[in-house]
């Protein structure tokens, strides 16, 4: 399947593939989590184990519809997309840890993160789309984009951006009448006749904003990987469904993919150049020689990762406290009473 090539897809298609999703988050916000409870490891395990299996779901059906190649196309995009996602949710467990989010209530503030990144990015996603279609050359800014993002990641970067300093986050508190405590999960409270917002209004609006920044990186790897409206979009939006589950699967363990941005970065380079290469490729590369990349890629910067994080732990001498392997690190921070004791910091990844 071309990078350029459209699927002739019913109209009935489309509305089938967003009351599916509809349905998982319906499912997900009053099916599995009903009542506010802090979500363990294994719990985490088999809800991101369902939202794979629902995304393959989707694949099956579109390898059925419209044969292998489109199907192959959506598993290369889910994956990238999946992959994009780890840097995303290492800033969100920072975040959670600077405003000490306690953990029953952690769901509630990525299931509605999660369904504004749904909605921001289904447009972006259409908005790209039918812009390439008009204006072809933006393909080529996208992949000298992506070459250059890419390029950034390979640097071991050590800078930080203080959580406190975030100039939205600063400007909220000065503008918003905001609670000093938690109130339950609610993001609004009425107190004595005026309405306040909590802190946990301002986690979901810093999750909001993040998503916004790493999206402009992963939407563009994602039109390099198929232009097609329907393929990319479902693809993706697939793989943030997930990304609640999969956040607290992978929330104690974050942190140890130390080697995973270059990984991610090689990914970048390899599919911006591929766009730049358009011209000049008879054809296109098989879909199938993207996804042995990106595989190969992300497999090898984990395993590296795993391999240094083992030799670090023999070598610690006997009573040196072990990294964190809990889903129930971000909460950490605080107690819960609205002040963390230490601003920490988000680490620029890219």
């Amino acid at each position: 399947m071309s990078p350029t090539t459209h699927l002739d897809v019913p109209a009935w298609a489309w509305l089938a593939l967003n009351a599916y999703i509809i349905g998982l988050l319906l499912v997900d916000l009053f099916g599995f989590n009903k009542e506010a409870h802090k979500i363990e490891w294994k719990e985490a395990a088999w809800l991101s184990a369902f939202f794979v299996a629902a995304s393959l779901a989707v694949n099956a059906a579109i390898w059925i519809g419209f044969g292998h190649e489109p199907a192959l196309t959506f598993f290369t995009a889910y994956i990238v997309e999946k992959s994009l996602s780890v840097d995303n949710l290492f800033v969100i467990a920072v975040l959670f840890g600077y405003f000490g989010v306690p953990a029953q209530y952690q769901h509630r503030v990525l299931f509605w993160g999660i369904f504004g990144a749904i909605l921001m990015r289904g447009f972006m996603i259409l908005v790209g789309v039918a812009l390439i279609d008009r204006f072809h050359w933006l393909l080529y800014v996208f992949g000298a984009f992506l070459v250059l993002t890419g390029l950034r990641m390979f640097r071991d970067n050590d800078d930080a951006a203080d959580v406190s300093q975030n100039k939205l986050l600063v400007f909220l508190r000065r503008k918003l009448p905001v609670t000093e405590s938690y109130h339950e999960e609610h993001f609004f409270v009425r107190l004595k006749g005026k309405l306040w917002a909590t802190p946990l209004f301002l986690v979901l609006i810093m999750i909001e904003l993040t998503d916004v920044v790493f999206a402009v990186d992963s939407i563009p790897a994602i039109l390099g990987i198929t232009t097609d409206p329907f393929i990319a979009y479902s693809s993706n939006i697939m793989a943030v469904v997930g990304l609640r589950a999969l956040y607290f699967l992978l929330a104690g363990i974050i942190e140890r993919v130390r080697y995973l941005h270059y990984g991610l970065g090689f990914v970048l380079v390899f599919i911006g150049g591929k766009m730049l290469a358009e011209p000049f490729i008879d054809g296109h590369l098989p879909t199938w020689v993207s996804l042995t990349v990106i595989a190969v890629s992300i497999g090898t910067a984990s395993v590296a990762s795993w391999i240094a994080t083992r030799r670090e732990e023999r070598a610690a001498p006997p009573g040196a406290p072990t990294p964190p392997g809990e889903a129930d690190v971000p909460d950490v921070a605080r107690s819960g009473d609205g002040a963390a004791a230490e601003p920490p910091v988000i680490k620029n990844q890219g």
